[in-house]
């Protein structure tokens, strides 16, 4: 399973927490990638993939890059779908 977890206003608001989850994901054979509209020039350290969609929505950026997520989880849904300029 592959889970696309969001950055700023999830992430941030428990760090320790997530870093958890993220272990715990993959220990058990999952993958968790997270899935910023931030810009590569605002770079964020995870203890796993980051993908910047440089405020572009964010499924349709990573379907320009032939990537899937079976699971998001976001605390702003409608940045999924809508750019954010």
């Amino acid at each position: 399973m592959i889970v696309g977890l969001d950055y700023d206003g999830t992430c941030t608001k428990a760090p320790a927490i997530w870093d958890r989850f993220i272990a715990d994901c993959t220990e058990a054979g999952h993958t968790v990638v997270c899935i910023t509209m931030r810009t590569p020039d605002e770079a964020v350290e995870m203890p796993c993939e980051v993908i910047y969609t440089a405020r572009k929505a964010k499924i349709p950026h990573l379907n320009s890059l032939s990537r899937r997520v079976d699971i998001w989880i976001d605390d702003a849904p409608h940045w999924l779908f809508q750019d954010a300029l």
